[in-house]
């Protein structure tokens, strides 16, 4: 089994101000620094699907996915399908998410066996936690030139698992999408999360 990742940085993040999230401070590093440290020794290869100039991703090292339909986190994961050639699956996190579990590939594989799958913790969904089978991206092309855009819609039609994570201190699935969220994240960075 061959497993890539991705992590969607496509955001607006209108919540923060309408600035970069990938690129706001958490701890003296970037949110992008902490979600790539969780999820890259849990992939063979890693792409970041952001817009805008690549440029200033390049400290990452990673590989900058534009994507070539904007319909929300649902064109990056077509993004990072179409480039994850030679892969079985994309497993796929938002930038605003840096604890997530360093066992999110495995158990959303087993709990997928190797098909769709999100992550779910305290009966919340996270759909973009999620295993992505390539053999999806024909249809998932088709789902957004028809308009579609809502990730559980597409992922309800294509028969999705889920991975259930214990809720835990800090959230492993926990959103940074306001100035209150990252200060609970500091906190809890603080307190050896």
């Amino acid at each position: 089994m061959r497993i890539f990742g991705v992590i969607l940085a496509g955001g607006q993040g209108r919540r923060m101000g309408g600035t970069d999230k990938a690129l706001v401070p958490l701890s003296g590093r970037p949110l992008v620094s902490h979600v790539q440290d969780r999820l890259a020794p849990q992939v063979e290869d890693l792409a970041l699907s952001a817009n805008g100039p690549a440029g200033r991703f390049a400290f990452t090292g990673l590989r900058v996915l534009p994507d070539h339909v904007s319909q929300g986190p649902l064109s990056g994961i077509l993004a990072a399908l179409e480039w994850a050639k030679g892969a079985d699956a994309v497993v796929s996190a938002a930038v605003d998410t840096p604890f997530l579990p360093c066992d999110l590939v495995p158990r959303l594989w087993l709990a997928g066996e190797g098909g769709l799958a999100v992550a779910e913790s305290g009966g919340r969904i996270h759909p973009v936690c999620a295993l992505w089978p390539r053999s999806l991206a024909p249809d998932l092309r088709a789902f957004l030139s028809s308009g579609g855009a809502r990730m559980m819609e597409f992922c309800d039609r294509n028969g999705v698992a889920r991975a259930r994570f214990a809720p835990e201190a800090p959230d492993p699935f926990l959103n940074i999408n306001t100035p209150d969220d990252l200060a609970l994240a500091e906190q809890a960075l603080r307190e050896g999360a």
